[in-house]
């Protein structure tokens, strides 16, 4: 999620009692703590990454800290992506494109100020979409420009109907006067951070970090939580017993026994299941990724062997929900999937199968049970992230499915940065992970990021990171998507559309880059006691994990403590 992709419930490690003691220090206990709307009064939310916490407040960074997108940086509208919503203004007041859809003009809010309190113009707006490390020739970015001090035209080369999310929801504004001397981006730690969001670092210790009220906050004196501490927590346990022991307000994790938490009477929750759980695999060998899974028919026999259905009975209890190989979101999203046949990846187990696709292309089974091929033993390293238990268990699921059809699949676990620093670099065969799910009603947000190849995201050979804002981890390169594409950006036409993305599903789903899992159960577990505002069933205003980026920061935002 993550960017800590999709994904940021507990980490891993037993946190000693000092730590957590240290983590909480000067801050009550939320059932304990009084008068909520005093000047002292703190929410305190999962980190989502392990101590000692290490301050980077970079929103371009893949190490980045929670809260930075979202209640520090902000794009110019919020998307709601639990629903087919309009965007809502932020920083920006309107926009609205050309007759062919290559020229965005944005109005902004007029009076706003950056947490220096130095103007926030239309000038920044420009600089940020010129900015490098937003990718400005690969989106196809003509120009940006200012025409006054509240509007900003951003010109194409492409009409850009279908990237209305990527640039009106997503991109976080930058402060010129801060970033024009910001040349190595990608190293900047970026610790006193100037934006314009609710929130503004107040400090930072190994154990955890806090947010205060930013003054010049276009609604600041709105703001019902003037202070946010994220607390660095080792592990899922330690998490689930400071929310049963009401020291803990906000966290998106997953726990099978929600009651456990929930039965003080101060904690309540929600499951919004919105995100692909998949296999990463490093497909490609051209680009420098090694192992069996660069072979298609690997990959399409371990997609066949996998039992969906008791993964989430018993790694997800249940809460998932089922996938498409389209990567379409249902049913919010159904009217996009081409083919019916595709519309859900198998649910039941089928080894036969898997056999079959093996051998066909030239696999024998050994003398015990395991393919092989020129003399090589069809054997996979799955890892997932320490502590990120449901994850865990459904590795360890996949790794007794496979071996009944063949495919010997070890699977273990690592800590955060070495996820990271794997699916970054390419460094790796199979990759429990996330798949972040698309804001708004269309999968082209997911095509783009995750299918793009050198067109479009720049597609990294192994030991290159892969580029700021594009999520291409398994090296897919695949010609007829990149062209289906940047198709794609150019039509408004829905019924055209559909038959463009006909084209990429029959390539993605073939070659399963990606092999989908479930829709992950996202659990989010709130202070309802003694805050109000937070997003319910009755009212799902925004995604309401506490891991969400931009969404949280549009969370926070609503928030009110109990008088």
């Amino acid at each position: 999620m993550s960017r800590k992709v999709a994904r940021s419930i507990a980490m891993t490690g037993i946190a000693g009692a000092s730590v957590l003691a240290l983590a909480l220090t000067g801050c009550s206990p939320s059932s304990n703590s009084g008068d909520k709307s005093g000047a002292d009064a703190v929410l305190r939310v999962q980190a989502g990454t392990q101590p000692p916490v290490v301050a980077n407040f970079n929103p371009f960074a893949p190490t980045v800290l929670s809260g930075t997108n979202g209640p520090i940086y902000e794009p110019l509208f919020f998307f709601n992506k639990t629903a087919d919503d309009k965007p809502t203004g932020m920083l920006g007041d309107s926009f609205e494109y050309n007759e062919d859809g290559t020229v965005i003009t944005v109005k902004l809010k007029s009076g706003l100020k950056w947490s220096d309190g130095e103007p926030l113009t239309a000038k920044d707006v420009a600089f940020t979409f010129n900015y490098a490390a937003n990718n400005p020739e690969a989106n196809g970015l003509v120009s940006a420009e200012a025409s006054d001090d509240t509007t900003v035209v951003l010109t194409y080369n492409t009409p850009q109907y279908t990237t209305e999310f990527a640039r009106m929801g997503s991109t976080l504004i930058l402060p010129e006067h801060i970033w024009k001397d910001i040349t190595d981006f990608a190293a900047f730690a970026n610790e006193e951070p100037v934006a314009s969001g609710a929130y503004v670092v107040d400090k930072v210790s190994k154990e955890s970090y806090t947010l205060k009220a930013n003054k010049y906050f276009r609604d600041a004196d709105k703001l019902g939580v003037k202070k946010v501490q994220y607390i660095a927590i080792d592990n899922n346990q330690t998490a689930q017993d400071l929310l049963t022991a009401g020291k803990l307000d906000w966290t998106g994790m997953f726990i099978p026994n929600p009651d456990s938490v929930t039965k003080n009477g101060i904690i309540s929750w929600i499951n919004t299941p919105q995100d692909p759980t998949v296999l990463y695999t490093c497909s490609n060998a051209d680009l420098g990724c090694t192992g069996p899974q660069t072979d298609v028919a690997v990959r399409q026999a371990l997609n066949v062997a996998i039992d969906r259905g008791t993964i989430d009975e018993k790694a997800f209890v249940g809460m998932t929900g089922k996938i498409s190989p389209t990567f379409a979101l249902l049913p919010r999203d159904e009217k996009w999937v081409a083919d019916p046949a595709n519309e859900v990846s198998p649910q039941d187990p089928d080894a036969a199968k898997a056999g079959e696709i093996l051998e066909a292309a030239g696999y024998t089974k050994g003398g015990d049970g395991i393919y092989e091929k020129d003399g090589k033993k069809l054997e996979l390293d799955l890892v997932s992230v320490d502590g990120w238990t449901d994850y865990n268990d459904a590795a360890k699921l996949i790794e007794e499915q496979a071996a009944k059809a063949g495919i010997k699949v070890t699977a273990s676990t690592v800590q955060w940065d070495a996820f990271s620093d794997a699916r970054q670099t390419g460094n790796y065969q199979l990759i429990m992970g996330g798949v972040v799910g698309t804001s708004v009603a269309d999968p082209f947000q997911i095509y783009r990021d995750w299918f793009g190849g050198t067109k479009v995201a720049s597609t990294s050979k192994v030991g290159e990171e892969v580029p700021p804002g594009r999520w291409n981890f398994s090296r897919y390169n695949n010609p007829k998507v990149d062209a289906a594409i940047e198709e794609a950006i150019g039509t408004n036409d829905e019924a055209k559309r559909k038959e463009i993305y006909a084209t990429i599903q029959t390539e993605i789903v073939r070659d399963l880059p990606y092999i989908p899992i479930v829709i992950n159960a996202t659990q989010t577990f709130y202070n309802s006691k003694d805050y109000t505002g937070w997003p319910t069933e009755d009212d799902l205003y925004a995604f309401p994990p506490s891991w969400g980026a931009v969404s949280s920061g549009y969370v926070l935002q609503h928030l009110q403590p109990k008088k």
